[in-house]
């Protein structure tokens, strides 16, 4: 393994920071802010993940102080973090995971079935919280599977009750498939993951989630902050933007870590994905700071309702989520 379990624990015991905790709506508490497993590197594709590359980076992050880790058995590394973990040797209470059911098993009775497959690749007896990926059901065939999603939240909440996931939640839904859950009886998910970033902040979705207590958490979170990650068409700012650089220089903070402290204050959790170290460390030293009114209302004029992750291979999908008339941009 990477470092002994005598270092990992000396580098614990001096962890610099960690991220305040959010209460979720069934009582539990979420570290406000998570370590991204997804290797997306470019818009028009997913990396292969390198057979140790997650495993090393939440190594870094548990080091640093994170205690969430958000994963997917779609992203092909949950082995990876299950071995970081179980070399850190950290107290289980002391840890979030967060881990998501892919579309191949919309089925109800297969929403336990498949979980039971992500705690083994994990080495866990549960997660913390288990969400629903997408609202789209599609086989291992790539054709699409039309099971209603309120059968598979079922399916979730019966896993849920099995002690499976302490907490559920959904990914990618919309506001009108968050409310057709509540409308028919079914548990409100506890946890909303979508895409949210300067050019994508969805305040009114936000607002739904803060009228039921539906706590959001952020992936993509730079968007196309980056030159070498952002699709041709993807509307500005880059990390060099010069208003950027120097709202980071007044706060003695990088441009990305303006970014995330500003989606922490929009009430986000974001989720920062890296396998830097440096920048695994960076990414959460966001919570000695504040923003002041006029900035906050600069960074949200950057707001263009752009999608990073359109998923435009699901259109036609009964059940795809966003909207319609999105140009192409990253597949996640």
């Amino acid at each position: 393994m990477y470092v002994s379990v005598l270092l990992l624990s000396v580098a614990f015991a001096c962890a610099a920071r960690q991220a305040p905790l959010l209460r979720l709506r069934d009582g539990r508490r979420m570290p406000a802010l998570a370590l991204g497993t997804w290797l997306g590197h470019a818009y028009t594709s997913q990396l292969q993940p390198a057979s140790d590359e997650v495993e090393r980076a939440v190594s870094w992050a548990l080091q640093a102080g994170y205690r969430h880790v958000d994963t997917a058995a779609r992203y092909q590394v949950e082995g990876q973090l299950g071995r970081a973990l179980a070399a850190a040797a950290l107290p289980r209470e002391q840890l979030f995971v967060t881990t998501k059911l892919w579309n191949d098993a919309h089925a109800q009775d297969a929403v336990a079935p498949a979980l039971r497959a992500s705690l083994t690749r994990l080495g866990l007896d549960y997660v913390d919280l288990y969400l629903m990926h997408w609202p789209v059901g599609q086989f291992a065939n790539l054709t699409y599977d039309y099971t209603d999603y309120l059968e598979t939240w079922r399916g979730m909440a019966a896993a849920q009750r099995q002690g499976l996931a302490r907490s559920i939640g959904v990914s990618n839904f919309n506001q009108d498939m968050m409310e057709r859950i509540r409308e028919h009886g079914l548990p409100t998910p506890a946890v909303l993951q979508v895409e949210i970033n300067l050019n994508l902040q969805q305040p009114s979705l936000l607002s739904y989630c803060r009228a039921h207590n539906i706590t959001v958490m952020g992936y993509t979170p730079f968007g196309s902050l980056f030159p070498n990650k952002a699709a041709p068409h993807a509307p500005p700012p880059r990390v060099d933007d010069p208003a950027l650089v120097a709202m980071a220089t007044k706060y003695n903070k990088t441009v990305p870590q303006v970014v995330l402290r500003y989606l922490v204050e929009l009430g986000v959790a974001p989720i920062p994905k890296s396998v830097t170290k440096t920048r695994i460390e960076q990414n959460i030293d966001v919570f000695d700071f504040s923003l002041s009114e006029s900035d906050k209302g600069l960074l949200r004029g950057y707001d263009r309702g752009y999608r990073t992750i359109p998923q435009l291979k699901w259109l036609d999908h009964p059940y795809y989520p966003f909207e319609k008339n999105h140009t192409i941009g990253k597949t996640r």
